[in-house]
């Protein structure tokens, strides 16, 4: 890993963010978080960062907040709702479009050096082959999508137009908490499959929806390319370093390259907690394709990265201390 930075890490007390934080501040680097609090959790601010609470929108705190230096921008601070953000576009243009544009000019005129982005494989859209590459067309369904869409192609003018250098980051579906058990605050209203299985297997929800048990799959059932949290972390952490050994941009997926059914992450789910998980069987979500995963070659090629805590078992273990034990 390269030399020890001043870094500040938006959304730093959420979900993903956190566990970032975590590494980064296991390796020595000075962090500040920077967080509204409206999805992070205080018991996921760690202490060994600085904390400062304050909102991307607001250009008062931001040049506050940049009254420190930083070289380096870790962004999570996003609404990612993919089902919301067809409701209410106007609650995701301006937090995730307007939000990140607002924190991208005073990068640049604070001189922050990198920009390390949380985008996703919502901006590919229904696979027009498997596994998906960086080459896939980009076609999202959703406006979610469209705002890591949106943001990817701002990042990629400012950088030809301003001296900044960014890496975006496509991850699948991020899952599992902390190998050590570090990190236990619980998600606020995930809407990914892995943390309502566990709700469920804790007991928070009564039962929980399958949506669709006809697809062309083994077990009928969607499957998904998942990625454990510190292998998304490690990630985040290499591409830094990337940008500044190589003074150039980058933009890669993050999965795994092989996925899991809904049928075997609540099965495996059961198995290890040893709680029922009652689901019942619903009907198709529009625009839900029967696999998706993912091509990884890239990262691993210019990263040296590749998933390690990443399978259905270490991803179960990891989530069992914080949906079960609390």
């Amino acid at each position: 890993m390269g030399r020890k930075r001043k870094i500040l890490v938006t959304g730093g007390a959420g979900y993903i963010g956190s566990h970032v934080v975590c590494m980064l501040c296991d390796l020595g680097h000075a962090v500040t978080i920077f967080d509204n609090m409206s999805l992070g959790r205080e018991e996921n601010i760690d202490l060994r960062a600085r904390f400062v609470k304050g909102d991307i929108l607001n250009d008062q705190d931001l040049d506050l907040l940049f009254s420190d230096e930083f070289e380096v921008i870790f962004h999570f601070a996003a609404l990612k709702a993919a089902g919301d953000s067809m409701i209410t576009p106007e609650l995701f243009a301006v937090n995730n479009i307007s939000g990140t544009i607002s924190l991208l000019n005073t990068a640049i005129k604070y001189q922050v050096a990198a920009f390390i982005f949380s985008s996703s494989a919502a901006v590919y859209g229904n696979p027009r082959y498997l596994p998906i590459d960086e080459k896939h067309p980009r076609d999202p369904i959703n406006y979610y999508g469209y705002t890591k869409l949106a943001i990817e192609e701002n990042l990629s003018w400012y950088s030809r137009i301003k001296p900044i250098k960014y890496a975006a980051l496509r991850y699948f579906n991020a899952t599992g908490y902390d190998i050590e058990g570090r990190i236990r605050g619980k998600e606020k209203n995930p809407g990914n499959l892995s943390p309502i299985v566990m709700e469920t297997a804790s007991g928070m929800r009564k039962s929980m929806k399958v949506f669709g048990d006809d697809y062309d799959t083994p077990d009928g059932t969607c499957i998904r390319d998942y990625i454990h949290v510190n292998d998304l972390a490690e990630a985040h952490i290499l591409a830094m370093d990337y940008i500044f050994e190589n003074k150039r941009n980058l933009t890669v997926n993050l999965g795994t390259g092989s996925g899991y059914s809904v049928l075997e992450v609540i099965e495996k789910a059961i198995e290890i907690s040893g709680q029922p998980v009652p689901y019942e069987i619903g009907g198709r979500r529009p625009g839900d394709p029967p696999e998706l995963f993912a091509d990884c070659t890239l990262a691993e090629k210019e990263l040296g990265w590749k998933a390690k805590y990443s399978d259905i078992e270490t991803i179960i273990k990891s989530m069992c201390p914080v949906y079960l034990d609390s």
